[in-house]
């Protein structure tokens, strides 16, 4: 979970795992990472030119761009392995509200589980195991 715990987000770069339920709307990977995986769900390859805007003066935030790019975002494809496998929280999606926070994922886990900027993470198995069971339906509940 992320530095700050879990409580009611209130602004960018708070470190809140925001409270609440949330459907998962995306999923990530990184092929040349994860060979093999089964989902209800219309995976999504992770390439060098992806981020997500974490700028909240950017008519991006809160969204997948292309790289390179001027405003602030987070690289999907990193040196690490915690976005081989992201999984998109709707947290403010619709509509997006600038500065409320960005970039809400369930992703692998730091080692031993060390705190997120605001992320769940979880051990890249228990990740696996779970994909396989999600559909467009699954609420994730975070409390």
């Amino acid at each position: 979970m992320g530095k700050a715990g879990i409580s009611k987000k209130n602004i960018e770069g708070d470190n809140i795992t925001p409270e609440g339920s949330y459907k998962i709307i995306e999923i990530y990977y990184r092929k040349d990472r994860i060979k093999k995986i089964a989902s209800k769900f219309k995976l999504i390859k992770i390439t060098k030119k992806m981020g997500w805007c974490d700028d909240p003066k950017s008519k991006n935030y809160n969204q997948l761009i292309n790289l390179p790019n001027k405003c602030s975002y987070e690289k999907l494809f990193r040196k690490d392995n915690i976005y081989d496998l992201i999984l998109v929280l709707n947290f403010n999606m619709k509509p997006i509200v600038k500065n409320k926070g960005s970039a809400i994922f369930i992703h692998i886990a730091n080692k031993n589980y060390k705190k997120t900027a605001g992320c769940v993470g979880l051990k890249k198995t228990h990740l696996m195991h779970l994909i396989k069971r999600i559909n467009k339906k699954t609420k994730i509940l975070i409390n």
